[in-house]
């Protein structure tokens, strides 16, 4: 099977990306003006849609700065490729080895913020569409890379573009993993209020969707907290009268696999103060992101088990707010999932406000889209793995038939929201030329 790949769309993609890397276009809320999340994200947004004209697509800028778009091709249908600009915090500095937003190429990885999430996604889904572009094929479907820039946090980009411009017939995010993902877990964040008087303040935790890395205590309690934490075996640091409860991050769907320091930091201060939503946090979520204590054993064939982060903590003077993120099975009704959880914040003498919700992803695997979609993965990679269920959350759910796509390889280490976020180069040219046989397949030939 021929590539539609170049070596100049090798270089161009690594350079595109390398620029898009340079901004730190993670959320910085905006009251006034078109830029709502902040300077950075315009830019790298208006950047964006600057290089897709340079490629020869033409391209839309929303007025009130909530998302771009570039297209190519004529017709009436219409094929999405639904991408991110936005990043989460590059969260503690000193954990990273290079600086999180100046791209390094290092053995045969581009490393940076973004790079796996979703910046090198994108370029690489970009320059398949140029390659194509390039080789003179003809579109009979018009293709639009769709560009959000609030997917971190609660997709309002998305739902601004859904209710001003034309819906796509099918498409893919590729913000996942290879091969298609073709069902995703419900999504519910919410947070749990405490009113009550605090004797110190503490803030803890980046962003709804990452297992908190670290949190840190000030204060006067500094040696009793030293003493549990070390009862309790957790890692820790001391400078002066604060103390770092150390974690290990990761996204929010794998959550089990990570080390929550929120959890850990509670655990520790729970028998020191009367507090209570880290009583909340140190005896009903525990250290289990499984969430038994609240749900009990909640799964389903189709997609596995629920998974529940805390995932942010605020004390202050007068209330406490838990931040958590819930992953639940697909064929599981959102009101199951809440009814349990209000049992338990009743009982905690919490109060309960949903953050954000999106309604799970279900596309038939015997669509023509996901069979098309397996089908150019499977002959590209000679691998055989079947289409999966995921517990992340995708631009795919904005829109009907659409699934998540690549970019990443099923043997890559999954680096995103972590420190150190990177993509094998090798990887970034392997996706190009996935992607450019599939929308080859999906939007030039006649069906």
């Amino acid at each position: 099977m021929k590539s539609f790949i170049q070596e100049t769309h090798k270089k161009e993609a690594i350079k595109t990306l390398s620029t898009l890397l340079s901004y730190p276009s993670y959320l910085q809320e905006q009251s006034e003006g078109n830029t709502p999340f902040g300077p950075d994200i315009q830019a790298v947004l208006e950047k964006t849609l600057e290089i897709c004209q340079t490629l020869g697509l033409r391209t839309h800028l929303d007025p009130e700065g909530y998302y771009g778009y570039a297209e190519v091709g004529e017709g009436e249908e219409l094929f999405a490729v639904l991408c991110h600009l936005d990043v989460v915090p590059p969260g503690n500095l000193s954990l990273w080895n290079t600086p999180p937003f100046k791209a390094t190429l290092q053995e045969g990885a581009i490393i940076g913020r973004g790079a796996q999430d979703d910046k090198g996604p994108t370029v690489a889904a970009l320059y398949a569409l140029k390659a194509l572009m390039d080789s003179g094929e003809t579109f009979t479907k018009r293709v639009r890379f769709i560009f959000g820039v609030d997917e971190e946090n609660l997709w309002r980009c998305l739902e601004k573009y859904n209710e001003k411009e034309e819906k796509a017939s099918m498409g893919f995010a590729p913000d996942s993993s290879f091969p298609v993902t073709y069902a995703e877990k419900g999504l519910l964040q919410v947070k749990l209020h405490s009113k009550e008087t605090s004797s110190f303040k503490l803030s803890a935790g980046d962003a709804m969707n990452v297992v908190p890395e670290d949190a840190v205590y000030t204060g006067e309690l500094v040696d009793q907290l030293i003493k549990n934490l070390d009862e309790l075996g957790f890692s820790h640091e001391q400078e002066g009268n604060a103390v770092t409860v150390k974690g290990e991050s990761i996204h929010s769907k794998d959550a089990p696999n990570g080390i929550n320091a929120i959890v850990r930091l509670a655990k520790g201060l729970n028998p020191l103060v009367e507090n209570k939503a880290l009583a909340f946090l140190s005896e009903v979520i525990q250290e289990d992101a499984r969430g038994l204590s609240i749900f009990g054993d909640m799964r389903d064939d189709a997609s596995g088990i629920l998974t529940c982060n805390a995932a942010t903590l605020s004390i202050g003077e007068e209330e406490t707010t838990i931040g958590l993120d819930i992953r639940y099975p697909v064929t599981i009704a959102k009101e199951v999932v809440v009814e349990n959880l209000m049992k338990a914040v009743k009982t905690g003498g919490l109060e309960y406000e949903e953050y954000d919700f999106i309604a799970p992803l279900y596309v038939p695997t015997d669509t023509p889209l996901v069979k098309n979609l397996m089908a150019v993965y499977q002959e590209k990679t000679g691998d055989n793995k079947e289409p999966m269920v995921s517990g992340g959350a995708t631009y795919a759910r904005t829109m009907e038939n659409c699934v998540a796509f690549g970019a990443q390889m099923p043997n890559a280490e999954a680096t995103l929201h972590g420190p150190n976020e990177r993509m094998l180069v090798e990887h970034i040219y392997q996706a190009m030329d996935i992607y450019a046989e599939a929308l080859y397949r999906l939007t030039c030939k006649e069906d």
